[in-house]
């Protein structure tokens, strides 16, 4: 076997990965080593060649190429090193070892002062979600057509449905509109947007798609290749209403119904899980039940930005450096942060209390839209971090930031409270 020994193993180059990789050499770590399964670094981001990324960290709107090869490069110079085409098999927690297949060395066994967790998620497919009817070529998550046709050249059909109100299924509508495809329509599950609003006005309005909320589809037609779907209304319980639904020709199918965090790995270390979001339980230093496993980003949470899976998986990166060089503060107790009213999840999951005086953000996203709320967080009755937003929405991260030093007892609530 193989053998490599590292300050800090990163598992996954994609965007988190670099980032956490960049800020764990910032720190102090000596040797940083990214583990990635592709032929290349940049994750999920090779594929987007569309603008909208970098707005809130660079000020300037970027493509996916051009934001993650500003960390490949800064990551470069600071002499971080990376295996490609190597794909990871099991952590070894007892032993700080990574174990991993490399297409160069065979079975690599990787040790380490401390492990990132960065391998992103994956998409739902129709099998997730039973969709009824005939199996007939034509049918793609929307991540699969987008690689077909932004790095493969592929185009994937003509006239197509899209499944699902998701960023990556509003962005490839309009890419397929782009490329000369007619997109029908949207469809959407729920009675709100699942993504970003600025994609539903960019990659929807401005090309005259039409959205079909509280819509799905029941079944889909088509020997060969699909011929078309049944499309239907859904009641309160998100029930097909049968007596109103239509045929609508089609010859392709996108699937935009979620995204699921990639955690085998995790769930075959130990790591203790978060049911909601189904990624591990974290504390603000992005540490997992095992002290010496880190996690960051989408395996962590599916978060909406690539901006701020940059900011989370730097404090993973800085933070797994400090425990690998043994300067980790210690802790003095910890409280768990609880969902409150309208709130779906909160990311990191727990807070350690160090006797800094530091605020430590605290990311979660609500259970319905609502307009003019207050974001609170309180240790019983006593407010400890508050503020106002105009909107939320199920499909936009929200965040408030919590002041270490107020925290009170060992449990701080967080909910959405409506005004006026």
């Amino acid at each position: 076997m193989y053998n490599i020994k590292c300050d800090v193993a990163i598992v996954g180059g994609g965007p988190a990965g670099l980032a956490a990789a960049v800020a764990a050499k910032k720190e102090g770590a000596e040797k940083v080593l990214i583990i990635e399964r592709d032929n290349a670094l940049g994750g999920i981001l090779q594929q987007c060649i569309h603008p909208g990324f970098g707005l809130t960290r660079f000020g300037e709107e970027l493509t996916g190429p051009e934001y993650y090869s500003r960390f490949v490069t800064e990551a470069m110079d600071l002499g971080v090193e990376y295996i490609l085409n190597s794909m990871v098999l099991e952590i070894d927690e007892a032993n700080n070892q990574v174990i991993c297949a490399n297409s160069e060395y065979g079975l690599t066994c990787i040790d380490a002062g401390s492990i990132v967790l960065a391998m992103g998620c994956r998409e739902r497919t129709r099998a997730n979600i039973v969709v009824p009817g005939t199996r007939p070529a034509g049918l793609y998550t929307a991540g699969s057509a987008q690689r077909l046709i932004n790095r493969q050249n592929i185009m994937v059909g003509k006239s197509v449905v899209i499944l699902g109100s998701g960023d990556i299924g509003m962005i490839m509508a309009r890419r397929m509109t782009l490329e000369g495809a007619k997109v029908v329509m949207v469809v959407e599950l729920m009675d709100y947007l699942a993504g970003l609003t600025r994609n539903r006005v960019q990659c929807l309005d401005d090309f005259g798609i039409p959205l079909k909320l509280s819509h799905t589809i029941t079944r889909i037609v088509g020997n060969e290749r699909v011929e078309g779907v049944y499309v239907a209304p859904v009641d309160e319980n998100k029930k097909p209403i049968k007596e109103k639904e239509e045929f609508v020709e089609c010859d392709t199918v996108l699937f935009s119904v979620g995204l699921i965090p990639e955690n085998e790995i995790s769930n075959k270390a130990g790591i203790v899980i978060d049911k909601v979001t189904n990624g591990p339980k974290v504390n603000q230093y992005m540490q997992t039940s095992i002290p010496s496993i880190f996690a960051c980003g989408n395996v962590v949470h599916v978060n909406d930005l690539v901006d701020n899976v940059s900011a989370e998986s730097e404090q993973a990166g800085k933070y797994a450096a400090q425990y690998a060089m043994g300067t980790l503060a210690k802790s003095e107790g910890n409280a768990n942060l609880v969902t409150g009213n309208n709130v779906r999840y909160l990311c990191p999951q727990s807070i350690e209390k160090t006797g800094k005086d530091e605020k430590v953000s605290v990311y979660f996203r609500v259970l319905k839209p609502e307009f003019n709320v207050k974001l609170v967080a309180r240790c019983g009755d006593k407010v400890i971090a508050q503020k106002r937003e105009f909107r939320v929405n199920p499909g936009e991260m929200n965040h408030v930031n919590i002041p270490l030093a107020e925290v009170e007892g060992n449990e701080i609530t967080v909910e959405v409270i409506k005004e006026g």
